[in-house]
């Protein structure tokens, strides 16, 4: 019996807390979402209007959710690599649109998520969707490519289904 009861005491305290599945507006506070939302219809559009800055420059609306610091989440979108290549990384910046870093001006900070993994992990390609699941901070990253408002320590990357 006590095997039994050691083993349940295991499972009990293996399970993990829910994990948060969050979209990119979740990511930024009510009172800014408007504003946030207009910044990034633009750049997906590739809009350039006296409202965005000129050249590459990264727009510095919006601020964080403090109450998502240190949840449990998952978030997809695309994968820009700090560490690694097109096909394996370990260090990335995780956006909510193909090309933003690259192409366009960087999103608000709030739509950038500073990912590291424990280990490289495949992916297809800079055109493929994933899904991360980690622990999130709310923590700014400063990069040469953006300014950034959180921090993931990824724990799983899947593809996006």
């Amino acid at each position: 019996m006590p095997k039994l009861l050691y083993l349940l005491m295991l499972l009990g305290w293996s399970v993990s807390a829910e994990v948060l599945e969050l979209s990119w507006l979740d990511l930024v506070p009510d009172d800014e979402v408007d504003q946030v939302m207009a910044t990034v219809n633009q750049q997906q559009l590739g809009m350039h209007d006296e409202s965005l800055p000129a050249n590459n420059e990264q727009s510095f609306v919006g601020s964080v959710r403090e109450e998502l610091n240190n949840q449990q989440v998952k978030i997809p979108g695309f994968v820009i690599p700090i560490e690694g290549t097109s096909m394996a990384v370990k260090e990335f910046l995780l956006v909510p649109f193909y090309g933003a870093c690259i192409h366009v001006p960087p999103p608000p900070q709030n739509q950038i998520v500073h990912v590291v993994m424990d280990d490289y992990v495949p992916i297809k390609g800079m055109w493929e969707v994933v899904n991360v699941t980690g622990t999130l901070r709310t923590q700014t990253f400063d990069h040469d490519l953006a300014m950034v408002g959180y921090q993931l320590e990824g724990e799983v990357m899947t593809s996006y289904k």
